[in-house]
């Protein structure tokens, strides 16, 4: 490992592209952010995402720059470098972004699911260091994930590891991918703020009425955590059915695939004990104990650039480094 290599991470968000300059050893040596524009459309998302990578491509000294890798939220094909639709960035649909890429640099470009990228970093970098198989789940605004095995990502035939859309409620609302009671349309952060809304407008009391001065639909997740921290009842109850549904999920995982650990992050995963106090209930209640002995459940530790570790992860696992 030298540190003349480089490598260009890029992480591709709905209101935000951000994208930075690693050496080989893992020194970031310069970073931009620049808004997504995303209204203005695929050709104009394209464009920043070639600016952003400019931006940070040249540097004084020897070395090269040896390789690109982005991660972009929703589906994607990471091994033909396909973003098959996104939720957050309309007018996405099988979009050949690695192709599209390659027609402005030249070298090898990696276009993955952000989600992947993320458990490549805490694997790499963070809660997962020293563990051969693991499991990360994001639960956010979505719920997405990674699979690590054998010290490497696993995506199947390309877009496996979407927890997000196991079918956890048979008989649960319309998920955005068309299925129906899926991890992400029952756990989410917008899940619990769903079921929140609900609720209130049902007539059930709640801190969250004062918080929000009476207006019901400015209530995100963010504020429901706020309200159970302060012992809110229905907050409380909101982010312990969320637990149920992931814990579900993990017990699901731990039969069909034994890790030794799952990484749980996200902007929810804020909640502290709040919503791990209920995962790790119903693991404890549907789990045997031959599975919960050898499989530990955690929250990630690595922070808002974990997008970017984790595709700097990718260069160098592609790498062999």
């Amino acid at each position: 490992m030298t540190q003349t290599q480089r490598f260009i991470a890029v992480d591709l968000g709905g209101t935000q592209i951000r994208a930075a300059r690693y050496t080989a050893d893992g020194v970031q040596e310069t970073r931009v952010a620049m808004p997504t524009q995303a209204s203005k459309g695929l050709e104009t998302v394209l464009g920043r995402i070639v600016k952003a990578i400019q931006q940070v491509w040249a540097f004084e000294g020897d070395g090269r720059i040896e390789a690109i890798a982005l991660g972009a939220p929703g589906p994607t094909d990471a091994k033909q470098g396909i973003v098959r639709f996104t939720p957050n960035i309309s007018g996405w649909h099988n979009v050949p972004l690695r192709d599209r890429l390659l027609e402005s640099f030249s070298v090898p470009v990696f276009v993955g699911n952000d989600a992947d990228y993320a458990a490549l970093a805490e694997h790499r970098f963070g809660a997962g260091q020293g563990v051969t198989d693991m499991i990360y789940m994001t639960i956010s605004t979505g719920v997405g994930g990674g699979f690590i095995f054998n010290n490497r990502l696993y995506t199947g035939a390309g877009l496996g590891g979407e927890v997000g859309h196991m079918v956890v409620d048979v008989n649960g609302p319309r998920c955005s991918c068309g299925n129906s009671g899926c991890l992400e349309v029952m756990a989410s952060g917008t899940a619990i703020a769903r079921q929140v809304k609900e609720r209130l407008m049902a007539g059930e009391p709640s801190l969250l009425l004062e918080m929000v001065k009476g207006d019901i639909e400015r209530i995100t997740a963010k504020e429901v955590n706020e309200a159970g921290q302060q012992g809110d009842a229905l907050a409380q109850e909101a982010f312990a059915t969320s637990g149920m549904y992931i814990g579900t999920a993990i017990v699901s995982l731990m039969y069909m695939l034994n890790p030794e650990l799952f990484v749980l992050g996200g902007s929810v995963t804020k909640a502290g004990d709040l919503l791990f106090a209920p995962i790790r209930e119903t693991v404890k209640q549907r789990a045997p104990e031959v599975y919960r002995k050898s499989t530990r459940i955690v929250p990630a530790v690595l922070g808002d650039d974990v997008g970017l570790r984790g595709a700097f992860a990718l260069c160098l696992m592609e790498f062999g480094l």
